[in-house]
C-alpha cells in the first residue's frame, strides 16, 4: 500500500499542516513531516475534510443499469468527495431481501471507489402492505441498519408503527418518504402561485407535513429512531423543531436542490426540474437553510436520482422525478453557506456517518483514524457540463451554472480514488 504525504493542507479550515497516510490510516499530523517512501501531494490552498457521507443515493442497480450502476454511481460519488453512500432500495428487484442487499453491497466492494451501504425496503416490493425481511437484511453480510420505501410513503400508520417497533431491537432506523398519497394524486409540482399560473396540479406542503407530524408521534410512542427524507417545507421544519424539543429520536435531511432552487424553475417546463418532493418557494428555502445551520435539520443528503434520457427528455407530465446530485453537492453547500468548514463537515460527513452507523467514516483526519478524506480547492470555480459528469445519466439541474469549489482528491482507507480532480479507476 502506497504511503502519501499531504503537505500544507488546512484540516477542516484550520491552519496549514501536513498529513502522513500509511497503511490505510492517518499516521501523523504536524508541520514539516517527512517520509522518503511517500508520494507527496502538494495541498497548498486546499482544505481537508473527512470523506463525505451520503445517506440518500439511488444507484439503480439491479434493474436500471441504463441510468446508473453501482460502479458509475460510486465513481460520481468519489468525484464529489464522498467515501460512503447509502443506496436506496427502489431497484428492480426491490432490495427487500437479504439476497438483493448483499448483491448491492458486493457490487460496491468490487467497484472499490466508495463504501456502498445498502438501505433495505420497509415493505415487500415497496407496496406498503406487509413488512419486508427486516431482520434477515440486518443479519446479512450487508448489515443493513436503515430501511426506507423511498419513492413511496409508508402511509399505513399501523404498518409504520410495526416497522418502528421491529427495528428498535437492533437500533435500526426507518427513513420515511413523507408524502400523504391521497393529497398528491396527479401532482406535478409545488401547489402555489406558480402551479396555478401554469395550470399544473399542485403537491401541497401539508402532504409532507402531515406525515412527519404523524410519524414523530409514532416514533415518540414507540421510542424508536425515525429519519425524515428530503424535507422541503417551512412547516416541516416547525414540526421537527417541536419534536426535537420533546426529545423524539428523529433526524432529518435536506437536499442540495431544495436549498437552492425554487418552484419558479417549472416555468421553463424543463423536466430536469421535476422532482419529488417538488421544488418549493423562496420562503421554504430560507427556512430550510436556517434549520440546517441550526441543526433542526441534521444533514445534507443528495437524493442522487439518475434517469435515462427517455425518462427526462419528454413532456413534463410524463417525466420521472429526480435529479443528479453527487458530483455537485459540496459546491451547492459552499454556494449556500460559504466556507463554513466545520458546519459542512458536520452536515455532510460526521452526522450522516453517525446516523448510518458507518464506523471509520465521518471522522476528522487525526493520528490513528482511517484515512477517509477529501481535499477541496475552495478558490476554484467550475462550469457544470452534463456530458462531463461520471454518472451514466445527464439530468443535472445545474447545467452550465458556475459553482464554487472543486474536489482535488479523495482517499478511501488511504488509497486515492480521485487525484488531480480525476477518478483513479
Amino acid at each position: 500500500m502506497t504511503a502519501y504525504l499531504i503537505t500544507n493542507v488546512s484540516v477542516v479550515g484550520g491552519e496549514p499542516t501536513d498529513l502522513l497516510i500509511r497503511d490505510g490510516v492517518v499516521a501523523a499530523v504536524g508541520d514539516g513531516l517527512a517520509a522518503d517512501d511517500a508520494t507527496v501531494v502538494d495541498a497548498t490552498g486546499l482544505v481537508a475534510l473527512p470523506g463525505l457521507v451520503d445517506l440518500h443515493t439511488h444507484l439503480r442497480e439491479p434493474g436500471r443499469e441504463d441510468a446508473e450502476t453501482v460502479e458509475s454511481g460510486s465513481r460520481a460519488a468519489a468525484l464529489g468527495g464522498y467515501t460512503a453512500v447509502c443506496a436506496m432500495a427502489n431497484t428492480s428487484p426491490v432490495a427487500d431481501t437479504a439476497g438483493v442487499v448483499e448483491q448491492v453491497w458486493r457490487l460496491g466492494r468490487e467497484a472499490g471507489l466508495v463504501d456502498v451501504q445498502p438501505i433495505g425496503a420497509v415493505t415487500v416490493g415497496l407496496a406498503g402492505e406487509r413488512l419486508a425481511e427486516l431482520g434477515a437484511m440486518a443479519d446479512s453480510a450487508a448489515g443493513v441498519r436503515i430501511f426506507s420505501d423511498d419513492g413511496h410513503c409508508v402511509s399505513d400508520p399501523r404498518l409504520m408503527r410495526r416497522a418502528l417497533e421491529y427495528v428498535k431491537a437492533f437500533d435500526g432506523v426507518i427513513a420515511q418518504h413523507a408524502e400523504e398519497p391521497r393529497l398528491t394524486e396527479g401532482a406535478q409540482m409545488h401547489e402555489g402561485e406558480v402551479s396555478t399560473r401554469l395550470g399544473l396540479t399542485g403537491w401541497p406542503a401539508v402532504a409532507e407535513e402531515a406525515i412527519i407530524a404523524r410519524d414523530v408521534l409514532l416514533a415518540e410512542h414507540v421510542g424508536s429512531r425515525l429519519h425524515v427524507c428530503h424535507v422541503s417545507t417551512a412547516g416541516s421544519v416547525e414540526v421537527l423543531r417541536q419534536a426535537k424539543a420533546r426529545g423524539v429520536r428523529v433526524t432529518a435531511e435536506v437536499t442540495p436542490h431544495h436549498l437552492l432552487l425554487t418552484d419558479a424553475k417549472a416555468e421553463s417546463y424543463d423536466p430536469v426540474f421535476k422532482v419529488n418532493p417538488p421544488l418549493r418557494t423562496a420562503a421554504d428555502i430560507a427556512a430550510l437553510r436556517e434549520a440546517l445551520a441550526e441543526g433542526v435539520i441534521d444533514i445534507i443528503a443528495t437524493d442522487h436520482a439518475p434517469h435515462a434520457v427517455e425518462d427526462k427528455e419528454c413532456e413534463w407530465a410524463y417525466a420521472r422525478p429526480g435529479m443528479l446530485g453527487l458530483e455537485t453537492a459540496l459546491s451547492i453547500a459552499l454556494d449556500v453557506f460559504g466556507p463554513r468548514w466545520d458546519l459542512i463537515a458536520e452536515r455532510m460527513s460526521r452526522t450522516p456517518a453517525r446516523i448510518a452507523g458507518l464506523t471509520g467514516h465521518g471522522v476528522d483526519p487525526a493520528p490513528g483514524v482511517p484515512a477517509n478524506l477529501t481535499l477541496v480547492d475552495p478558490a476554484a470555480r467550475r462550469v457544470i457540463e452534463p456530458a462531463e459528469l461520471a454518472s451514466r445519466s445527464r439530468n443535472t439541474p445545474y447545467a452550465r451554472m458556475t459553482l464554487p469549489g472543486r474536489i482535488v482528491a479523495t482517499f478511501l482507507r488511504g488509497e486515492p480514488t480521485v487525484l488531480d480532480g480525476k477518478a483513479v479507476k
